[in-house]
């Protein structure tokens, strides 16, 4: 079958003699890690709702106010195109791309921790720039520091989560980032529904941004390292201590030595970056470092996250209904979240990519469709996409016009259709984009393929915000066929080119290639004596 076979349940040479407990410290560790992704999940659904209240907007982009208005029962795909306005969103994910290979670098040399602490203070001090504003050049500054900060969290927590959790349960553990990033956007949007009505409220909906940050700089002076960095950077004393500790066993040899091996191959690597392009490490690359985190972004889910208001206003839902709309739709991702951790590690990977990337098709063609029916104009749509369901939607949209009042009866079933999309993103590509690059890399090249991570994730991030509006507005319903087309794309990588990971020690993945019909060309069993500097005998 294509997308290649397992190893075995447990793994390879070692993994039967893992042992582990479910400890109180284990347990502490892992949440205070995980609430870097509530900073990412705060301003996602943070920013989308203060870029649609009328008291922001009225201050610094007085057109897109004054087109709002003119235009708030009505549908107008154009409402809110305006480039500094989507830059508002955007140069937070720009700045995060570049301040990635930082957080590599501290990463890799002085730990998992550091990041975590150094992404925590420049995400303070970008909310209080932001709260503070007084012009639209010191919210892209704001922006950037929250950006810089959501660089170096993205980096080190997922990497935190999957070296701290046993394999056994590193899937339900390393979701903790996809669920504290969902309570994150939830939140959010209670905030700007508290806040929308005042004069002031978004500056304190962008200042409360402080809140995580500081539960999460807090917190990590009382983190330990990760076992795996501490073996790396030499420290194996400490390493095994807190291997014990998070184990909660002293019989901890087999993975401790699994460690100190990967360990060894780390520092003959002198070059990570360099390591990534060579042969052996192509399925990483290609899986792990660029595919899985773009497609992530293309799903078309962080628009509908950043632009829920946005979305609904355009559609011609009031402000207080379309910030109680994307409300439910960010419960609903948390939900989601709970459904992925409880089961991944049970059905595996593969499985929720493939029956949720289902769902998803068909959720962005039922949306477009019922666009088309009643608000479409005949827009010609991008050369590719010639599903049948397609061509009808087209057809049947040349007999209707734009600026229609939209009937209660179709928005209900638009925010159905909606939260059934975000119910399937929630259990996969969310959770997944995040916790199988994070598994995939070997310690050696783990911070460095991380980084790539993070920034071709922070890019697709970056190009899909600043270019959604303006999509929206000359695409109009299109845009969600171009959704549909790729995730029909990325559908099939996942079902020919990822193996199963559920359940394989983090250091024992690259047995996995091994056995896959395309990648075990390039991983033939004596590249893994040259990933350790060593020779075949």
């Amino acid at each position: 079958m294509a997308g290649g076979g397992m190893v075995s349940d447990k793994g390879g040479a070692r993994a039967e003699l893992y042992e582990y407990r479910i400890t109180s410290y284990f347990i502490f560790t892992c949440i205070v890690a995980a609430l870097g992704g509530s900073l990412f999940g705060y301003d996602l659904g943070v920013s989308g709702g203060v870029t649609s209240m009328d008291h922001f907007l009225k201050e610094f982009f007085p057109k897109v106010y004054r087109r709002k208005q003119a235009h708030l029962k009505e549908t107008d795909y154009c409402k809110y195109d305006n480039q500094i306005l989507t830059l508002f969103t955007s140069s937070l994910y720009f700045a995060a791309l570049v301040s990635t290979f930082l957080a590599s670098h501290v990463t890799r040399n002085r730990g998992r921790r550091a990041s975590i602490l150094w992404g925590a203070v420049s995400f303070f001090l970008g909310a209080i720039v932001n709260a503070a504003a007084q012009n639209i050049a010191m919210l892209i500054i704001g922006r950037c520091l929250l950006g810089v900060g959501i660089g170096f969290g993205n980096q080190a927590v997922p990497l935190y989560l999957s070296e701290m959790a046993p394999a056994k349960i590193r899937g339900r553990v390393n979701q903790l980032f996809q669920l504290t990033t969902c309570l994150g956007i939830f939140i959010a949007n209670f905030v700007n529904n508290g806040t929308e009505k005042h004069s002031w409220g978004w500056r304190l909906s962008l200042g409360l941004a402080t809140v995580p940050a500081t539960l999460m700089f807090v917190g990590g002076l009382f983190l330990p390292e990760t076992p795996n960095s501490l073996v790396e950077q030499g420290r194996l004393d400490e390493g095994r201590t807190v291997l014990e500790k998070v184990r909660g066993t002293k019989n901890i040899e087999a993975e401790f030595q699994d460690l100190i091996e990967a360990s060894e191959a780390a520092k003959a690597v002198k070059h990570p970056f360099r390591n990534l392009l060579k042969r052996k490490n192509r399925p990483q690359l290609i899986i792990g470092a660029l595919g899985i985190p773009a497609f992530q972004q293309l799903t078309g889910m962080n628009s509908v996250l950043f632009y829920a208001p946005v979305i609904f206003q355009s559609l011609g839902f009031g402000s207080g209904t379309s910030l109680w709309s994307s409300t439910i739709t960010s419960g609903t991702l948390v939900a989601a979240t709970f459904i992925s951790m409880f089961f991944v590690d049970k059905f595996g990977r593969r499985a929720f990519f493939l029956e949720a990337g289902t769902e998803m098709i068909i959720c962005m063609v039922a949306v477009a469709i019922t666009l088309a029916l009643k608000f479409g104009q005949g827009v010609e749509l991008p050369k590719g996409i010639g599903i049948f369901l397609v061509a009808v939607a087209i057809t049947l949209a040349l007999k209707f016009g734009q600026g229609v009042e939209l009937p209660k009866g179709i928005g209900i079933f638009l925010v159905i259709l909606i939260c059934i999309f975000v119910l399937a993103y929630g259990r996969s590509w969310g959770p997944l984009g995040w916790l199988v690059p994070s598994e995939l890399f070997p310690l050696e090249t783990r911070s460095a393929g991380q980084s790539i991570v993070v920034c071709v994730n922070m890019f697709f991030t970056a190009l899909v915000a600043q270019c959604f509006l303006v999509s929206l507005c000359h695409l109009k319903y299109g845009i969600f066929l171009l959704f549909a087309a790729l995730i029909v794309i990325m559908t099939c990588f996942i079902y020919f080119l990822l193996p199963e990971t559920k359940q394989v020690p983090i250091e024992e993945i690259h047995l996995l290639w091994r056995k896959h019909w395309l990648w075990k060309h390039y991983c033939a069993p004596e590249d893994e004596f040259e990933n350790k500097g060593m020779k075949p005998v």
